[in-house]
């Protein structure tokens, strides 16, 4: 959700935003007794749930549990998709929207990361999530710095947030049909690895990405002052 003083240039684009029935849901939730905030803290018990379901399924081998964890992925981005349009289209913003649509973000951001390292089979399986979780945050953390220094609100990838949870969801539904359809190849055991590997090396090229358009921006910005100075 977004404070009620800052500008929609902010916010994230989504073209899901403009579907009949998104927005349908969206009235209907703003009809609720139910807070934006509510909302975004739900997003975390969906990634709490998503941690459990696949510290059970490193414990069990039970396959339907990577089925959940992909349910909980989707449902996480749900809540960040309706706090923000009940905040804004349904007219409940609030002042601290902006501490309740990030923090969470990044809470349940980590903890559907750290859930993935469960399912990987190398030795540096849960390394590469801890990795993976860091740079997260880390990226998210140059958006909001630039946003800070008067940039524009750089949501671009190759790794940003629904880039990184669609390569979860995917990796959780090839895991699946892996072990449900046993004459696949084994290599495929390997999927979350391998997704984790490209997570990470993503998000580091995203977060170099965003702190180039900072400095290029704020260079920009500079050399337009000085221009206009020797005028």
């Amino acid at each position: 959700m977004k404070n009620q003083h800052e500008p929609e240039s902010n916010r994230r684009p989504l073209a899901v935003r403009e579907k009949a029935l998104t927005k349908h849901i969206a009235v209907w939730l703003s009809q609720k007794n139910i807070t934006p905030n509510q909302i975004s803290l739900m997003s975390i018990v969906f990634a709490i749930i998503g941690l459990a379901t696949l510290l059970w399924y490193k414990a069990s081998a039970f396959t339907t549990l990577l089925l959940v964890a992909a349910a909980c992925i989707q449902l996480r981005l749900l809540c960040n998709l309706f706090d923000g349009m009940v905040a804004v289209e349904g007219g409940k913003k609030t002042p601290a929207g902006e501490l309740f649509n990030d923090v969470p973000d990044r809470i349940a951001d980590s903890l559907l990361i750290l859930a993935a390292g469960f399912a990987t089979q190398s030795d540096i399986g849960m390394t590469l999530a801890w990795l993976c979780a860091l740079v997260a945050v880390l990226t998210a953390y140059v958006r909001v710095l630039g946003v800070s220094m008067g940039c524009p609100a750089d949501f671009r990838g190759p790794m940003a947030k629904q880039h990184r949870m669609a390569l979860l969801t995917v990796s959780f539904l090839v895991l699946f049909v892996s072990q449900v359809f046993a004459l696949l190849p084994e290599v495929l055991a390997y999927t979350l690895d391998a997704a984790l590997t490209i997570m990470l090396i993503g998000s580091v090229m995203t977060t170099w990405r965003r702190l180039a358009g900072i400095y290029r921006f704020k260079a920009a910005q500079q050399a337009g002052k000085e221009s206009a100075d020797n005028e």
